[in-house]
């Protein structure tokens, strides 16, 4: 009795190592998937549409307007903030997303955008339908 009680005991344990990483992917791409190096391939410039990604927050609707010009910001590997582009905003789509337009630079996905205490995220020129 004492056996079956042990064995029972250790399949609950493995069974629970072995699911925990599970879950931890149940709300989020791996990183290996996410983080790819051909992402930062897609350069936009002047004249080219972009969209960012935010948070959704009444602090964002609040903060960034249509016919806004923003600076895009680039991060370094050595963590330094560089601008390298500006952009206007054209509207807001759907809950999480703004269409805006490249005036200047280069930009490229995973770029910020910052006005006062909000951030975007530049993402790629395909992913949000108008």
């Amino acid at each position: 009795m004492k056996r079956k009680i042990a064995v029972i005991l250790i399949v609950i344990l493995l069974f629970t190592f072995v699911s925990a990483p599970l879950a931890g992917f149940a709300v989020s791409y791996p990183p290996t998937l996410y983080h790819r190096r051909d992402r930062g391939e897609t350069v936009m410039k002047a004249g080219q549409t972009v969209y960012m990604f935010h948070s959704g927050t009444d602090d964002v609707k609040k903060t960034i307007h249509a016919d806004d010009v923003l600076t895009v910001y680039r991060i370094s590997p050595s963590c330094e903030v560089n601008p390298v582009g500006i952009i206007k905003v054209l509207s807001y789509i759907g809950e999480t997303y703004i269409k805006a337009e490249v005036f200047e630079g280069e930009i490229k996905p995973d770029d910020i955008v910052k006005k006062g205490n909000v951030s975007c995220l530049i993402i790629s020129a395909g992913m949000c339908n108008p």
